[in-house]
């Protein structure tokens, strides 16, 4: 989806390379965990991953790392790394500084990879990213049969820090530029936290709700008071509307 926005609308003064180990259009077919060299780079974004039921979690920490050794062989000045607000485990307002108690196996080999980059010699700052708008499983439903939505006890559903695909590039544009440096993580969502019955409302969804497993979270939700410094959101980036509306014409499988 970042790659398809980029196409649309390519950021002012920079180039963007799309990657991907297997020819893709316009893209450069290169293997992260490979032997051959990167190709320069003054900013490297690091998305490669694996995410819950595909793939071996573990597979994040060892691209964490080649990421890394990737940076450094292109003479990158900085790695933007993927992480996933799934360190956190279940709550709200998480901060950076928020004690990390991941629920799966997910969050807790996306926490080993930031332990494990640490340090590096480039500069590196993990994104403890939300839930991207129809990079999800939630909207990624859409359009098949019916979506079951979990009800808790409190009468309420689910509840999530999200962003759109367009304002992620836009702030991908902005943690690229030399000005600031940035922190070693940094959690990256809208402002505004999302329940997700009024995402699937906004986008005419067929749904319904069904009674909240025991295991099921409610809340997963991000301060991002320290983003909002360095970025200056939309007022209307966490409202349900733009955030499907975000997604037509980069959405879809790559």
């Amino acid at each position: 989806m970042l790659a398809r926005h980029w196409a649309q609308a390519p950021p002012e003064g920079a180039t963007v390379v799309p990657q991907s180990r297997r020819p893709l259009g316009g893209h450069l077919v290169w293997d992260p965990l490979g032997d051959a060299p990167p190709p320069a780079a003054d900013v490297v974004i690091a998305f490669a991953g694996t995410t819950p039921g595909r793939g071996d979690p573990g597979l994040n920490i060892d691209l964490g790392t080649a990421a890394v050794r990737a940076a450094r062989e292109a003479g990158a000045r900085r790695l933007l790394l993927a992480s996933s607000s799934a360190v956190y485990g279940a709550g709200r307002g998480f901060t950076e500084e928020s004690v990390c108690r991941p629920v799966n196996e997910y969050g807790a080999a996306k926490l080993a990879m930031e332990l494990a980059v640490a340090g590096a010699e480039v500069e590196t700052c993990c994104l403890r990213i939300g839930n991207v708008a129809w990079a999800d499983a939630l909207l990624g439903r859409i359009g098949g049969d019916e979506t079951f939505l979990d009800r808790f006890a409190d009468g309420g559903g689910p509840v999530r820090s999200y962003i759109g695909p367009r304002t992620l590039a836009r702030v991908l544009e902005t943690l690229a530029r030399p000005a600031t440096p940035l922190p070693a993580v940094l959690n990256v969502a809208a402002p505004e936290p999302v329940a997700m019955a009024d995402l699937l409302d906004a986008a005419g969804a067929r749904w319904r709700w069904r009674d909240a497993p025991e295991a099921a979270t409610q809340e997963v939700t991000l301060d991002c008071a320290r983003l909002s410094v360095l970025h200056r959101f939309a007022s209307d980036a966490a409202a349900p509307q733009v955030l499907i509306a975000e997604g037509d014409g980069v959405k879809g499988s790559a």
